[in-house]
């Protein structure tokens, strides 16, 4: 994975398609989150030919835009529809949209939206997702796309895919991430009082996200290790604190959050890792400890691991330059 590169400057627009029979939440999930950025974001929505479209809510939206505003879009974002007005193949009106998007412009949908990308041939190979319900429906009219129906959003680059409803805030907090860093992300997050990061590999569907009478949750805890990320966290440890074997604890975490505990771990020291290279100048050693790596070499190889890149390019990449006084 190359080096991530603020993609989103002053005046970048980002540019909805929507269609007849769009899911009104989804469709207003770009403009609502990228606004929260406060990073220059401009959102448009678009139909194909310009004129109103209707909802699966019994209400019709009026765009404020044609196709054209596709020409300039740096990022175009396909909105989904109910599944009962999916077809196969692209309409003739739809097609000519979508042959408008202007090249280099980074593409995404939400779930349902990765139809049109696939019935337009842009998903021929590549890896993808959308609502799990979808999923043979997908396979069975798309079979050359390299369908993940249980993540929330499969990033290819140029390319990104989301799950269905909530998962759209996902992808939008991602791309975000990309542009400006964690920092920004979590900021847009806080003011719409959402999640400020669920990994895109974590599963779309959670068994028990809300414990049955009696259950214990493993809530506590996971609020007790984010207070302590710098100290070890053994998985003894954290069933010893929620008061269950270490079998149930592992079992009961997955099922709560979609993720096992290591892995759920690792993520939350990159978030912290990343807002402390973001936001601090504390040198790579400290930021390691205070995160709860024994040593610099350890945080490299997970940031590695997750970003593709150092932690002194993402600091470079993300941390905002020094103003010059003059005098």
């Amino acid at each position: 994975m190359p080096a991530p590169e603020p993609t989103a400057s002053a005046g970048h627009h980002v540019v909805v398609l929507a269609q007849d029979g769009v899911y009104p939440f989804e469709l207003g999930i770009p403009s609502r989150i990228f606004g929260a950025a406060e990073a220059g974001y401009m959102v448009t929505v678009c139909s194909p030919t310009g004129g109103p479209f209707s909802t699966n809510a019994g209400f019709d939206v009026v765009p404020s835009a044609g196709a054209e505003a596709l020409e300039r879009a740096d990022t175009v974002i396909v909105a989904p529809v109910d599944p009962r007005a999916l077809r196969p193949s692209l309409s003739e009106e739809l097609a000519g949209a979508m042959a408008r998007i202007r090249p280099g412009a980074r593409i995404a949908s939400i779930c349902t939206g990765g139809f049109t990308l696939a019935a337009a041939g842009m998903l021929e190979g590549r890896r993808a997702t959308t609502h799990w319900q979808c999923e043979p429906v997908f396979r069975s009219w798309f079979p050359e796309v390299d369908l993940d129906d249980n993540v929330l959003f499969v990033d290819e680059g140029d390319l990104l895919t989301s799950a269905g409803a909530a998962a759209g805030i996902d992808l939008c907090l991602h791309l975000i991430r990309l542009d400006h860093g964690a920092d920004v992300a979590a900021r847009a997050a806080r003011r719409c009082v959402v999640a400020p990061h669920r990994e895109g590999g974590q599963a779309q569907f959670v068994e028990r996200p809300i414990p049955e009478a009696g259950d214990a949750s493993t809530a506590a805890t996971r609020e007790w290790a984010l207070a302590r990320l710098e100290e070890p966290l053994t998985i003894t440890r954290l069933a010893r604190h929620a008061h269950m074997s270490e079998r149930t604890f592992v079992r009961r975490f997955r099922e709560e959050t979609g993720l096992p505990p290591r892995r759920w771990l690792t993520r939350q020291r990159l978030d912290l890792a990343r807002r402390l290279l973001e936001t601090t100048d504390l040198g790579i050693d400290a930021i390691a400890t205070s995160v709860g790596y024994a040593t610099a070499t350890s945080l490299r190889h997970h940031l590695a691991d997750a970003l593709g890149v150092s932690p002194l390019t993402y600091r470079r990449t993300f941390q905002p330059a020094p103003e010059r006084v003059t005098t």
